[in-house]
């Protein structure tokens, strides 16, 4: 077993939460002269992304207008951040 490190998420009201992780993970992840936080702040983007994303297309019923619209504001937020759309990712369209 490995060690841990851990990492803190601020939210905009100044309430923080740390989350644990195996020590090496974040090295693993990072691409070449990537500093560790940057790389948290990548997966933290994908991650909520692709939960925007199954909430308005993948879940039964619909979404509602201010759903589907913070679903698109976080497509464009990932494509911002990674140069590729979130539907070229994760290789599907809708």
């Amino acid at each position: 077993m490995v060690d841990t490190e851990t990492y803190t998420v601020e939210a905009p009201d100044g309430e923080t939460a740390d989350v644990e992780l195996a020590s090496g993970l974040v090295d693993l992840l990072a691409q070449q002269g990537q500093q560790p936080a940057e790389v948290v702040n990548d997966l933290v983007v994908q991650s909520f992304a692709q939960q925007a994303h199954m909430i308005v297309h993948h879940t039964e019923g619909e979404a509602g207008e201010q759903v589907a619209d913070i679903e698109s504001t976080m497509a464009e937020l990932f494509e911002d951040r990674f140069g590729q759309s979130l539907e070229e990712a994760m290789g599907h369209s809708h």
